[in-house]
């Protein structure tokens, strides 16, 4: 069998066969386009495997996705973001494939388990801090997927005390408070003079002011979040990654100390929270799980 996997973000797209092992090999990345994205991607598929028969894709994509009609409409995708039918488009490129559709926190969070941080833990909770937030679930060593594939997608809890609208349409999503670009809109109302995720972080961990309390408020939310899904699904490991995510202890002190106020019922007890192992291809890595 000839597998392939497929990862489609907002700002990226990554393909990659699968290897004998079930990881992904030598992947390829090309920057989603404004507009034009399913011929670049289907380009993209073309490109990793010319002239092979694939039996098999995994796909990730950012949602919301339908795993019941493959389609999907990816808020972060603005050619997309109104419904589109992946499924059949990647059928038309590879006719004999079986395609395996997941949200890309769904992936992310069945990669940590599989290849990465979460071995041998089958309930986990896996978040992805970047752009925007994106999360999944897998209990019992399976994705759980929900009625439409959704379920997981913690970064549309609703955190305390927050107003601002969200790209999904609602007001106070943790995703307003905690994605690297809410961060750096937030310090800048403050006075902050950067411009982007990497240099509020460089700032919080040199003793800016502004950036400090940026960094610790998106810890807190993030952590409210988190204390709120883990009380509800049981997980005994939660799994971070995403570019934001790695902004260090400016970031993550305010996370641990969150959850470690919020997060109190005794079944929560041992609770690990760890950054993910695999970096930018985790949901990849995911993606590549499915076709196993």
């Amino acid at each position: 069998m000839t597998a392939l996997a497929l990862d489609i973000g907002g700002t990226k797209m990554t393909a990659a066969l699968v290897g004998e092992d079930g990881r992904p090999q030598n992947p390829a990345t090309v920057p989603t386009p404004d507009s034009g994205v399913w011929p670049a991607c289907a380009s993209l598929l073309r490109k990793i495997a010319p002239g092979q028969h694939i039996d098999r894709i995994g796909v990730a994509c950012s949602g919301p996705v339908n795993l019941e009609t493959g389609s999907v409409a990816p808020i972060n995708i603005d050619e997309w973001k109104n419904g589109f039918g992946l499924g059949e488009h990647i059928s038309a490129v590879l006719p004999d494939a079986e395609i395996r559709l997941a949200m890309d926190g769904s992936a992310a969070a069945l990669g940590e388990y599989r290849f990465g941080a979460a071995v041998g833990v089958p309930d986990v909770l896996s978040l992805v801090v970047s752009t925007g937030i994106g999360g999944g679930l897998v209990l019992g060593g399976n994705i759980v997927a929900g009625a439409s594939g959704n379920a997981g997608h913690i970064g549309h809890i609703v955190v305390p005390g927050s107003t601002t609208p969200c790209a999904c349409g609602g007001i106070g999503c943790v995703e307003t408070v905690s994605s690297g670009p809410s961060a750096v809109r937030w310090a800048r109302e403050q006075g902050w003079p950067g411009s982007t995720g990497v240099e509020l972080a460089a700032d919080a961990a040199a003793g800016e002011p502004r950036a400090i309390t940026a960094l610790q408020r998106a810890g807190v939310a993030l952590g409210q979040a988190i204390a709120s899904a883990v009380a509800l699904t049981d997980v005994r490991m939660v799994v971070i990654g995403g570019g934001f995510a790695q902004a260090g202890p400016p970031l993550w002190d305010p996370i641990r100390e969150s959850i470690g106020l919020h997060a109190r019922l005794t079944f929560l007890d041992g609770l690990q929270v760890v950054p993910a192992a695999l970096g930018g291809m985790g949901t990849l890595a995911g993606a590549a799980a499915l076709t196993a």
